[in-house]
């Protein structure tokens, strides 16, 4: 009896301690953070944005064909081989093919039946926005404020992207339009418009109106990637708007830049043979000539 008197003030005030531990806020585990200080060059960094800058490369056939197509012969094969030869491509155009209006492909389909003729790029035009773009060469990319710069190396034709112009247009149309630039986000979002009605989106005779107006999103993927988009607009020819999609990679080698292709003089002879002296007729891009003109 005297063991159990002795235990019980002992046992009540282990459990009343108990009673007090489970009444109380448990610890931090933790130590409570210090009040994070956003300084102004912080706060500039977190709002900034990307950077462009750079020497940058489509690599794919859409400048053959922005729609999915297999390998074939050109005029040029009977001259220089398998090196003259279109290589197979798969679409960049989102859904896999253009929404012409029935009229309109028929347009196209006669462009098609000469293209290696009409192809405006073959006779060294400016491409236009956005075949520029992925034609197979490069291009550079000069970011500041207030404009964007782009200097093509095919033709070494440029153009300027205006960060500080909004509403504003342009009096006439020219061969790269007229670019007015503004930030989303990190994606820089480019409003073309006035562009010449003679370039085509690709050589094989997909074309525009005079109605043409492209929005271009170019957004990084990461360091080294562009995710380039086109957004084509031309209720003239299109019975509803349609998107190009495709990457743009950094040139990263060390020596990288833009070299000269000035490509007027390599057209001479489509544009200008027919002035020449003895000329006998029409001549195809590999100089040969038709029967009927024989």
């Amino acid at each position: 009896m005297k063991k159990i008197i002795l235990a019980k003030p002992l046992l009540l005030l282990f459990l009343g301690s108990l009673f007090l531990l489970s009444c109380s806020p448990a610890p931090q585990s933790t130590p409570v953070a210090e009040p994070v200080v956003i300084t102004e060059s912080a706060t500039s960094a977190a709002t900034s944005q990307p950077d462009l800058s750079g020497i940058w490369q489509a690599v794919n056939t859409a400048h053959w064909n922005v729609e999915g197509h297999t390998a074939k012969k050109m005029p040029v094969t009977g001259v220089i081989g398998a090196y003259g030869g279109m290589l197979a491509g798969t679409s960049v155009v989102v859904g896999g093919e253009i929404p012409y209006r029935a009229d309109a492909l028929a347009a196209r389909e006669v462009n098609q039946a000469d293209w290696a003729n009409l192809d405006p790029a073959a006779k060294c035009y400016i491409p236009g926005i956005p075949r520029q773009t992925y034609m197979p060469a490069p291009f550079q990319i000069l970011q500041t404020d207030s404009e964007i710069f782009i200097a093509y190396e095919w033709g070494s034709n440029s153009r300027s992207i205006f960060m500080d112009r909004p509403g504003t247009s342009a009096p006439l149309p020219s061969w790269m339009g007229y670019s007015l630039g503004r930030w989303e986000g990190g994606t820089l979002i480019v409003d073309v418009t006035s562009q010449m009605t003679d370039t085509w989106f690709d050589a094989a005779g997909n074309y525009h109106s005079g109605s043409l107006h492209v929005e271009e999103r170019y957004r990084m993927i990461d360091e080294n990637h562009i995710e380039y988009q086109a957004l084509i607009t031309d209720p003239e020819v299109f019975t509803e708007p349609w998107t190009i999609r495709m990457p743009l990679y950094r040139r990263i080698e060390e020596d990288a830049r833009l070299l000269e292709y000035k490509c007027i003089e390599y057209a001479e002879d489509l544009l200008y043979d027919h002035l020449r002296q003895g000329y006998d007729g029409s001549k195809a891009l590999d100089g040969s000539v038709p029967d009927d003109n024989a």
